[in-house]
């Protein structure tokens, strides 16, 4: 029986679900050694860790210390063609516990297509 005067809901009626936020990228299992620097209350921090995967816009790690959210870093981490470092600068958009995730901000070109060719490899290698 509807309750205050709602209308009773037919049988063919469906729950509204709202769609997941779609990703724009693949993630790659990738696991590597990852350094990450920011700034923080004056002074330049270092936390190191394992990455957990990759795509062309971001990477997730587990780290040393704890990040928050939308604080901005740097990140240097080995890949597997030339040059073989790559550094990124990137802004933490999700943590649980040690665990982030980050996205890549301003790349340049040539790091764009290194970062596609390490994905190609990545996507051929599972």
């Amino acid at each position: 029986m509807p309750k205050n005067g709602e209308a009773p809901l037919s049988d063919d009626r469906q729950p509204i679900i709202q769609p997941r936020h779609k990703r724009r990228f693949i993630r790659h299992p990738f696991d590597v050694r990852i350094q990450v620097s920011l700034f923080r209350a004056g002074e330049t921090n270092s936390l190191w860790g394992r990455t957990s995967e990759l795509a062309e816009d971001g990477v997730g790690a587990t780290l040393t210390g704890e990040l928050q959210i939308g604080e901005v870093v740097w990140l240097e981490f080995s890949i597997p063609i030339a040059p073989h470092i790559i550094k990124l600068r990137a802004i933490v958009r999700y943590c649980e516990g040690l665990h982030s995730g980050f996205e890549f901000l301003v790349m340049t070109e040539a790091q764009k297509i290194t970062l596609r060719q390490v994905c190609v490899v990545l996507a051929n290698a599972t």
